[in-house]
């Protein structure tokens, strides 16, 4: 999702207190999962301990992008169900392990199951929701989150309440909700860390480029080192034409995670100072990273395909990997990522349907917006291309460097 949902994992007091004593008031991810092993190792005939150590590698998972640990949270889950197959938190814990791996239609029969037998738990109506939300079933992901809502207005289901409210086009509706699911606070900094983030990123596509920096500030306050800040704090600074500040945010979020979408940025904002050098071993990085997912045989990866569309390079391997997506993923991301690699691809009638997807509830996205601009206007269709591409400069004039400067050339080639 444009932004997968977090939940607090519940701890025991007797854990926070013990972890509390090893690290501070504020103890960190690395101390519970210690505490959390020596406990499970201490009394391994109690499940809740070897519960809760797989929920502190789902979180640490959260914070480093690392697999290795769902790896991990996913054996300690699957032994406890094989000694209680009922064990509601480790059915909980299985489900989220399933959302991380995008096995969404798995995470709403897990769900549903539980549902009949506890219908009042707002965890299981919140996972049904995230992954109907994915599955591009939006009427019954706003029934489970109103559920979840109600019976736990917490910052866990106020954020999900936030992004659907994005999706669904209103913008303000989300901001306001997500500064709730802020307010409401956490048990864990790094998932108000990460409301913080989608609040920033919420702003700067609506073109709030200096409330979008200091929601990013204040996720970096919140958790020190957060990749995911940094990344946004490079977009707004070349929203702001301050280069040398973009790279050095990117590489601050590149340094903790190489995601390909940071290379790219990084290759654009080098290209634009002159370091040609610098700019191509950025492209060579995305170019690694892909063969990496050969290697691990990944066939699913939305922002890679649209790395590779934005580049106008690997075309086939863009399509391949936004139309994998779209067999586990019906959302109007997905649609718009399978529109922007099929324009690249030229394949023009293709593309213009799945930006009609895409833009199916005036979710404010203005890549979106630019993405069916450029699709129409490739078609011929002057007047649709000028509304999107006005749409997606009347969002954020800056949203994108490259590409909202090619909206205005397009946009005054059609009024000459």
């Amino acid at each position: 999702m444009s932004a997968d949902m977090r939940a607090p994992i519940c701890l025991t007091v007797v854990f926070c207190t013990m972890v509390a004593g090893m690290a501070g008031a504020s103890p960190d991810t690395d101390a519970q999962i210690a505490a959390y092993q020596k406990l499970a190792r201490t009394h391994p005939d109690n499940l809740h301990f070897q519960n809760t150590l797989a929920g502190s590698y789902i979180q640490k998972m959260r914070e480093t992008t690392d697999f290795a640990y769902i790896d991990r949270a996913s054996r300690v889950v699957e032994h406890v169900l094989s000694v209680e197959p009922g064990d509601d938190e480790a059915r909980r814990l299985r489900s989220e392990i399933a959302l991380e791996r995008h096995q969404f239609a798995q995470v709403a029969e897990f769900s549903r199951q539980m549902i009949k037998t506890n219908p009042d738990d707002a965890w299981n109506w919140g996972t049904l929701g995230d992954a109907l939300m994915e599955l591009g079933q939006y009427e019954g992901a706003a029934e489970a989150y109103q559920k979840m809502v109600s019976l736990r207005p917490n910052q866990s289901s106020y954020n999900r309440a936030s992004y659907y409210r994005w999706v669904m086009g209103d913008a303000e509706g989300a901001i306001t909700i997500m500064e709730q699911a802020i307010a409401a606070g956490s048990g864990s900094p790094e998932n108000t860390a990460w409301c913080f983030v989608d609040l920033g990123n919420m702003l700067f596509k609506i073109g709030r480029l200096a409330q979008a920096m200091d929601a990013y500030k204040a996720a970096l306050r919140t958790f020190r080192g957060y990749y995911p800040a940094y990344a946004g704090l490079g977009r707004v600074h070349a929203a702001q034409a301050s280069p040398e500040d973009a790279i050095d945010s990117f590489k601050h979020a590149q340094a903790a995670v190489p995601m390909p979408e940071y290379a790219a940025a990084l290759a654009e904002l080098y290209d634009r100072i002159g370091k040609k050098p610098e700019a191509r071993r950025q492209t060579e990085l995305i170019d690694v990273v892909d063969k990496m997912a050969r290697a691990n045989n990944e066939k699913t990866n939305r922002n890679l395909a649209l790395v590779f569309a934005d580049e106008g390079r690997n075309l086939d391997r863009a399509l391949e990997l936004a139309e994998a997506e779209l067999k586990v993923r019906n959302d109007v991301y997905t649609f718009d990522a399978l529109a922007w690699t099929l324009f690249k691809k030229g394949n023009l009638a293709e593309a213009a349907e799945a930006a009609r997807k895409a833009l199916q509830f005036g979710t404010p996205e203005p890549g979106f917006y630019y993405h069916a601009g450029m699709i129409a206007n490739a078609l011929g269709n002057n007047a649709e291309a000028r509304k999107y591409l006005e749409q997606a400069l009347a969002l954020n004039p800056r949203f994108d460097q490259r590409q909202s400067e090619m909206a205005e050339a397009v946009l005054r080639a059609i009024h000459n």
